[in-house]
């Protein structure tokens, strides 16, 4: 069998910056006209203060380690974990 020889394949290309809006359109779209997403935002805020309320005292500390190694994402605005 002759490998140097790729008979009978065909270039497919397809445009994915037109695709990744499509789906985004899609996306919003099917959230609605209801959607807000500034509440969807600060609703998120609030979850992840609460997630990480009333630690105790060694709690905090492997919270503060986890945030520092970038694990866990800090209090900063537009907050992510580094890995």
């Amino acid at each position: 069998m002759n490998q140097d020889k790729a008979t009978g394949l065909h270039t497919f290309t397809i445009d994915l910056t037109f695709e990744e809006g499509r789906r985004r359109a899609e996306v919003v779209a099917a959230l609605g006209s209801g959607w807000d997403p500034v509440a969807a935002l600060r609703s998120e805020d609030e979850a992840y203060a609460l997630l990480y309320s009333g630690l105790d005292a060694e709690q905090q500390r492997t919270y503060d380690l986890l945030v520092a190694a970038g694990v866990l994402p800090g209090e900063e605005p537009g907050r992510a974990a580094a890995h």
